[in-house]
């Protein structure tokens, strides 16, 4: 994850990082200085302080990546305190302050050994359980496919492989391609590398198989080091209306004789990311750099995004309760914007725009909340793509961004945003 220490809305951004991890570490300090004791007699105040700090320094941590360590610090300090103190074996308390205790239960999960995913089963248990649905399909791993993938120069003859495989596959069963630029993320391995080759291969419901999103990362045009990523993402219809998202990133080693390989990234000791902090709506639309897709492939852009639209509300099966995270920007309803904002906002294009959790929310594509990639965020809403049906000119979308991550990471008692009012409780009647 890559964040800032920043701590309201028009912070002075030149100020030193220096003195913005000392103000984050003050917030830090308030927590941990709280005794046992003082958290039973006083355990309002208690939570306010490490709301704030918590809210504070998530805030920072989504800003730039420097608020990191100040906002895992303040995870740490905050769930050794409840450890220590017993508050979640405490009726009474975890009554009356559930949703900050569930909060912590899963914000704090990529924050324990062997649980870089995030998920609530260590990283090897979740491997070993989802592999049926992550794995790569074997036709995408003959040595030829493989080569043919390793530059952006031999994409061609990857395409004409594809389009082979499909001329003997059933119509329903047929591959959905198409090479583009990302907006906005390196690969896992290159942070400077965008381009991207994309396979949608079908599933069978009847059959239990699922759909793959299958991605390999591609070395940019006349690029002389080989981009290694190759990343699943697959969804699993269920019954009740939902689809369970699961994920595995793959390295690619080139080998001196010639021959490529290809092993999990987690098993070749090399890491992992944790993955809803990305996929908050499971499988992610695609919305490629213009012009970096052929006229030939754009109906397949298309297709895949018109796919991405039938998978319903995204789950991540017994692996992770998002609902614990709580609503997600563009929560707050529309009588309190107008309270908030007014006069300016008002009936304001940007103002009647910033409804988000209409489409965001559990039932739907999955709330937009911490923790989240900025860069998936900011692109999306500057970048013109989201929200949907809004023609807004540049300065709109940048004040409608600015608008959002306001409200949803204010700590002001007296218009708390979105994510210190969920963790007080206060929201708890419309939930």
């Amino acid at each position: 994850m890559r964040r800032l220490c920043s701590l309201s809305s028009g912070f002075n951004a030149r100020r030193s990082a220096a003195a913005i991890l000392a103000c984050c570490l003050t917030s830090v300090s308030q927590v941990s200085a709280a005794t046992c004791k003082q958290i039973e007699t006083r355990p309002d105040e208690w939570i306010r302080t490490s709301v704030d700090a918590l809210v504070r320094t998530a805030r920072g941590a989504y800003e730039d990546d420097r608020g990191q360590k100040a906002y895992e610090r303040t995870v740490d300090t905050i769930v050794a305190a409840i450890g220590r103190c017993r508050l979640d074996r405490d009726e009474g308390f975890r009554s009356r302050y559930r949703e900050f205790l569930d909060y912590l239960s899963v914000v704090s999960l990529d924050r324990e050994p062997d649980h870089e995913l995030g998920f609530n089963v260590p990283d090897k248990q979740y491997f070993a359980e989802t592999s049926r649905y992550v794995a790569i399909p074997e036709f995408l791993l003959t040595p030829q496919f493989l080569r043919s993938v390793s530059r952006f120069e031999k994409l061609k003859e990857a395409k004409l492989l594809l389009r082979q495989l499909n001329a003997q596959r059933a119509p329903s069963d047929r591959l959905t391609f198409f090479s583009y630029e990302s907006r906005h993320l390196g690969t896992p391995d290159n942070d400077n590398s965008f381009w991207r080759l994309l396979i949608v291969v079908p599933g069978n419901q009847a059959q239990q198989l699922p759909e793959k999103w299958v991605q390999f990362g591609i070395s940019d045009p006349r690029a002389r080091a080989h981009v290694r990523n190759v990343s699943v993402v697959s969804a699993v219809p269920g019954p009740d209306g939902t689809t369970n998202v699961y994920f595995k990133d793959y390295f690619r080693t080139y080998r001196r004789d010639g021959s490529i390989t290809v092993k999990g990234r987690w098993e070749l000791g090399e890491g992992d990311d944790n993955c809803v902090q990305c996929h908050k709506s499971g499988v992610l639309p695609i919305f490629p750099v213009n012009g970096s897709v052929s006229a030939d492939e754009e109906t397949a852009v298309l297709a895949v995004n018109q796919r991405f639209l039938t998978y319903s509300a995204p789950r991540f099966d017994r692996y992770l309760d998002a609902t614990k995270f709580g609503p997600g920007l563009g929560s707050t309803d529309w009588p309190e914007l107008e309270r908030r904002y007014a006069p300016d906002f008002d009936n304001s294009v940007v103002g009647k725009s910033i409804g988000c959790a209409l489409c965001h929310q559990p039932n739907r594509l999955g709330s937009l909340n911490w923790p989240m990639d900025r860069k998936i965020i900011s692109s999306f809403i500057k970048g013109g793509k989201m929200p949907l049906g809004y023609d807004l000119q540049t300065f709109e979308r940048a004040e409608l961004y600015r608008k959002l991550i306001q409200d949803y990471f204010a700590i002001d008692d007296s218009k708390p945003g979105v994510l210190k009012a969920w963790l007080l409780g206060r929201l708890r009647q419309h939930a």
